[in-house]
């Protein structure tokens, strides 16, 4: 049963959240439990409650909003996020989420009922840009993440996560487990350009490969860098050069699906003429298989050893977030495709290279994602653009596929 989304609707409330945070030339920034993070938490459950919603706000900051269903069974759950990275854009998460919000507000003004209970969703700390690792809420929901643990994380501004919970007043009295989904459903954008470059509407996501956040802190030596003799140093910089250099190599050797990626580099005492006697890196590794994803690891790690020792630096390594390959659920995968097929789109299957919530469900209930276009595969950039009629695309099979799995109740004289 079809219902008509309100792609002006949609494109409004991405537009006023987009606001919360943002960013001189496009974009926004709305990092984890910020004064914006609050700002958004409050405009979108307040979209929520207008619908008259039952909201739920659990231990660490997770929140959900219900629509009751003919039966008290568990909750479909349409999710994602609405925090960004500091250079963020539109539609990263967010789009998971108002999607969800419109689908459940379409269904409302078409007068449908269902078995299942709907819920929209939005989780704490998705990017890990504030406080590591990323899926921090929905881990902890799901239980991959320890709430203790993740309270008493400390991020890069030097506040852990429950203080930061309690500033903004966004810690609930839900515990963890709280929900517990019959489905997870996600719509987001693809943050690549698969689509794009093969013209094709939908992604319908398979799983999603693991991932390998790893920290490197070198330890030299300080000297001066026009007296010092190349063979008398311990240069921690060199090293860690060296280390980025093997990262991409593991990534050249290894061949596609593996990347790598040195996002963070640092140097003590940051002088140009100066050795440092200090350098901190951190290493992305991610890869589609958990054997391979192993074997990367165990290269770029004992090569790291090598380097430090040959150079008289010590080094040590603390892993920031570590996530095995997941694969999404099969029936509900073809569910999608069978939806694409109904609404005409264009579509293919494909692996995630990104870390999304719908993973954390993964191991407990049936879940998968639904991807539409990233304009030139630009994302956790200001630029970041998918056109309105993706948009309106990836909603209307999200609705398509949440109505056929939360069993729309026929009204009476009529059979499904």
């Amino acid at each position: 049963m079809n219902v008509h989304i309100n792609t002006e609707r949609l494109l409004s409330r991405i537009d006023q959240l987009g606001r919360i945070g943002a960013l001189p030339g496009g974009g926004c920034k709305r990092l984890a439990l910020s004064a914006e993070d609050a700002e958004g938490r409050a405009l979108v459950t307040g979209w929520f409650r207008t619908l008259g919603l039952e909201i739920h706000t659990d231990v660490i900051g997770n929140t959900w909003a219900i629509r009751r269903g003919r039966k008290h069974l568990p909750p479909l759950v349409l999710g994602s996020h609405i925090d960004t990275v500091a250079t963020g854009g539109l539609y990263d998460g967010v789009l998971g989420v108002l999607g969800g919000l419109e689908v459940i507000e379409s269904v409302i003004d078409a007068g449908i009922d269902t078995e299942y209970p709907l819920a929209v969703a939005f989780f704490t700390n998705e990017e890990g840009a504030r406080f590591a690792p990323d899926m921090m809420g929905s881990g902890v929901s799901q239980g991959g993440l320890e709430l203790g643990e993740m309270l008493g994380k400390v991020g890069i501004d030097g506040k852990s996560v429950g203080d930061a919970l309690d500033a903004i007043g966004a810690r609930g009295s839900e515990p963890v487990g709280a929900l517990t989904p019959s489905a997870y459903l996600e719509l987001h954008i693809e943050q690549g350009p698969v689509l794009e470059s093969e013209c094709l509407e939908i992604g319908v996501v398979t799983g999603v490969q693991g991932i390998s956040w790893t920290e490197f802190t070198i330890s030299g030596r300080s000297s001066h860098a026009g007296t010092t003799p190349m063979a008398l140093r311990r240069d921690a910089g060199a090293v860690a050069a060296a280390i980025a250099t093997e990262a991409r190599a593991i990534a050249r050797d290894f061949g596609p699906p593996q990347v790598a990626t040195v996002g963070r580099m640092s140097f003590t005492p940051d002088l140009v003429n100066v050795v440092p006697e200090q350098a901190v890196l951190t290493v992305d590794l991610r890869h589609t298989d958990e054997a391979t994803l192993k074997a990367a690891e165990k290269r770029l790690f004992e090569t790291a050893e090598e380097l430090a020792s040959a150079e008289g630096c010590t080094l040590a390594r603390q892993t920031l977030a570590r996530f095995e390959p997941v694969a999404f659920d099969t029936d509900l995968v073809d569910q999608i495709v069978s939806g694409a097929v109904r609404l005409g789109l264009s579509h293919r299957k494909m692996p995630s290279g990104a870390g999304h919530d719908a993973q954390m469900f993964a191991p407990n209930c049936p879940s998968a994602m639904i991807f539409v276009p990233s304009q030139g595969g630009i994302s956790h950039n200001i630029h970041e653009f998918t056109a309105p009629e993706d948009l309106a695309n990836g909603v209307r099979l999200l609705a398509e596929v949440a109505l056929e799995r939360a069993c729309v109740v026929q009204p009476e004289g009529q059979t499904a």
